[in-house]
């Protein structure tokens, strides 16, 4: 299925962070890499993608934006805890009742769940789906109450006798440590036990009019998010592996990199009370000092970042969701505007409150289409120096502007498209080119205008 507009969507945006860090490495430091010689600060596609897939649906939710009218997708390991709230709370069903049986239903699907005290309901892989499945779990449990409780009677009878052998095996190896004597050399040896990973319960197939509607609970249906971003899920053959229509690059300074580690003193307000009312020197000595001091690691710099969409696999992707032609071109049409507003709007929100990191416009977009995508990294190869060139964001402007005049003069199957700014320099910049008629695209005042 296909659209009469060309196949792709390439988005590419400049944005400057000051003292903030919008993603960490897992030592707590900011992400880079070298590219074109130099340390770049980096931004994941993985955390672009969030970003932009929670905002999104914040908007619909709250009955905001292009999708409003559509659900959205929810990834969770959390989905035997949905199902017991819906059993609860929807059919009345007792809670331990609930639970048990939300969990069995699962595992009858094929899902794992933690060995841990803390993660016995919650499922090894993180699973995204739509955010009514647990509610539409229930539903089918509920209605089917009969047969399920049928296979509930067999789960738990197998449930049972692995545990018995469990613990069987356990009394075996505590026997042998207590003998203390050494065993007959000419004593036919023990057979090995087995590794407790080797003897899993054997969980009877669940009657397909049941695994049916589990499945069909935890299909896309109108969850665009989901056709737009994908989703992989090994352990349920029949849940189908859903290629995401969105191609996300990660983020880099177009500068070399700019770090600083922050010191930090947190005041303890109990501390400095005391201090403030104290009657003599040594009472204020002792109740000096900061309450928690650290160190924090926080990025500037202006960043390059791309996206791509790919109308038809969307189309293909809403059609194998169930949605008819029609139904699939206006959701399709929808979540590509909802695409270019999360892409402008939305941004992750590590440090948020320390940094005002969120606040962040793009300082330049620029929105074209093609029969490929096209990411302009290559444009920011040679890094921009400041000393020379003048202000990242300007001198990137500048640049970016120039190498897509270049790729749509050379490409036939490149679009000129349209740009945005919501910053005051590149907006004279953008005037400028307009004047003496060099602009190589359209310039949009609103951001409504990207998606014409």
């Amino acid at each position: 299925m296909t659209t009469s507009k060309p196949q792709y969507l390439s988005l590419h945006a400049l944005e400057t962070f000051a003292a903030a860090l919008p993603v960490r490495d897992e030592n707590g430091q900011p992400k880079a890499f070298v590219y074109g010689g130099a340390e770049r600060t980096a931004i994941s596609a993985q955390a672009r993608r969030r970003a932009e897939r929670t905002h999104s649906r914040h908007r619909a939710n709250q009955g905001e934006g292009p999708l409003a009218s559509y659900s959205s997708g929810r990834r969770t390991r959390e989905w035997a805890l949905f199902t017991r709230d819906a059993l609860v709370k929807n059919h009345a069903w007792d809670p331990d009742q609930a639970i048990y049986a939300a969990k069995a239903a699962l595992e009858g699907l094929g899902l794992k769940f933690g060995e841990k005290e803390s993660t016995t309901l919650l499922t090894k892989v993180l699973f995204y789906a739509p955010e009514d499945s647990g509610d539409r779990i229930a539903e089918h449990l509920n209605t089917h109450a009969d047969a399920f409780n049928t296979w509930l009677t067999e789960y738990t009878a197998a449930k049972t006798e692995a545990a018995a052998k469990e613990e069987a095996k356990k009394n075996a190896k505590k026997n042998a440590r207590k003998k203390t004597t050494t065993p007959d050399a000419d004593a036919p040896a023990e057979p090995a036990a087995k590794d407790s990973k080797e003897e899993e319960v054997k969980i009877p197939a669940l009657p397909k009019d049941l695994r049916t509607g589990i499945l069909t609970a935890f299909a896309p249906r109108d969850a665009i998010d989901i056709t737009i971003f994908g989703r992989f899920l090994a352990e349920v053959a029949e849940l189908r592996t859903v290629d995401g229509a969105a191609q996300h690059s990660w983020a880099f300074t177009i500068a070399p990199a700019e770090h600083i580690d922050d010191f930090y003193a947190a005041a303890d307000d109990a501390k400095l009370e005391r201090r403030e009312n104290a009657l003599d020197f040594l009472d204020a000595a002792d109740n000096a000092g900061a309450g928690m001091t650290g160190y924090q690691s926080l990025i500037s710099g202006t960043f390059y970042r791309h996206a791509a969409l790919d109308r038809d696999k969307l189309r293909v992707n809403l059609r194998a969701s169930g949605m008819s032609v029609d139904e699939a071109e206006t959701a399709a049409q929808a979540a590509e505007a909802e695409f270019i507003q999360a892409f402008v709007d939305a941004v992750p929100r590590a440090k948020a409150n320390s940094t005002a990191s969120t606040g962040t416009l793009p300082n330049l977009v620029l929105a074209h289409e093609g029969a490929r995508p096209y990411f302009y990294a290559a444009a920011f190869q040679r890094h921009i120096d400041e000393t020379s060139d003048g202000p990242a964001a300007l001198a990137g402007a500048k640049r970016l502007l120039d190498h897509h005049r270049l790729i749509t003069t050379k490409r036939t199957d490149a679009t000129p498209g349209r740009l945005l700014t919501y910053d005051l320099d590149i907006q004279e910049l953008i005037d400028q080119l307009t004047a003496n008629g060099t602009l190589p695209a359209a310039e949009a005042t609103t951001l409504e205008q990207l998606t014409a």
